[in-house]
């Protein structure tokens, strides 16, 4: 399903929000403004000179204005975006990538997606400078889950992203994908900037992420990821996120 984009913002700093299903696409196009995109549900998937951006809750992506990008949702995705006019985007990054923001601007963004989005409301856009300053101490990073154009390599990831629980061994999937050990090791490190291992590990704290925020329980979680107990994923997770899931889950529940 191709989606709508928004070609048209009715103030320097302006906020929307939406709901998108799953298997849903933007095609390719730009703006002349900056924008903060950030999912409170589902994962967020932006393409940027063949570069895949890809943030779970409780980040957003930043896009910089005139930036050339689509969109792919693979799952149903709640999210909003925060449009701010080029003239105010001086001391924003001048690169895409993901903003790891605050816990306020989590906050922020859930209290005017349950607020009439009024333009010409005084408080409503002292709000959106509030969350333009947060933005600018923001920490900004490349991909968290980066993506490779290698056509093996492309559709073993893509079935991984269908199955974060799968856990065939390197080797197991080497064969699968008709090559040896060494080589997809080699490949990953080079198409990705990092082993397999990792990367499937990043999957699946994005994973547990989108989950903890819809509210299902760890254990339910770690049987979902392919964990044989609860204590097992909370390990993976800590080891990662650097908290627990329910400490993840109360620092940043809506």
């Amino acid at each position: 399903m191709q989606l709508k984009t928004n070609d048209h913002i009715d103030a320097a700093l302006w906020i929307s929000f939406r709901d998108d299903p799953a298997q849903s696409i933007y095609p390719t196009h730009g703006h002349a403004w900056g924008e903060f995109i950030y999912a409170f549900d589902g994962i967020m998937e932006l393409n940027i000179d063949q570069i895949d951006y890809i943030t779970p809750p409780p980040h957003g992506i930043w896009l910089p204005p005139n930036v050339k990008h689509s969109g792919l949702n693979r799952t149903a995705v709640s999210h909003g975006t925060l449009y701010i006019h080029e003239s105010l985007c001086q001391d924003l990054p001048q690169q895409a990538g993901i903003l790891l923001s605050s816990p306020l601007v989590s906050a922020l963004f859930e209290h005017l997606r349950q607020t009439p989005n009024a333009v010409s409301n005084a408080e409503h856009q002292r709000l959106l400078t509030v969350l333009v300053d947060q933005l600018k101490h923001a920490q900004l990073v490349s991909s968290y889950l980066p993506h490779s154009e290698h056509p093996t390599l492309q559709a073993l990831l893509n079935d991984l992203h269908q199955a974060p629980a799968n856990h065939l061994s390197l080797a197991m999937l080497a064969k699968q994908y008709n090559m040896t050990e060494r080589t997809l090791a080699r490949l990953s490190q080079k198409e990705l900037g990092m082993s397999l291992h990792e990367w499937r590990q990043r999957l699946k704290v994005i994973t547990a992420m989108s989950l903890l925020n819809r509210g299902h329980t760890v254990e339910s979680i770690a049987f979902d990821l392919g964990y044989a107990n609860a204590s097992a994923f909370i390990n993976m997770f800590k080891r990662w996120m650097h908290i627990s899931p329910d400490q993840f889950r109360k620092k940043f529940s809506r």
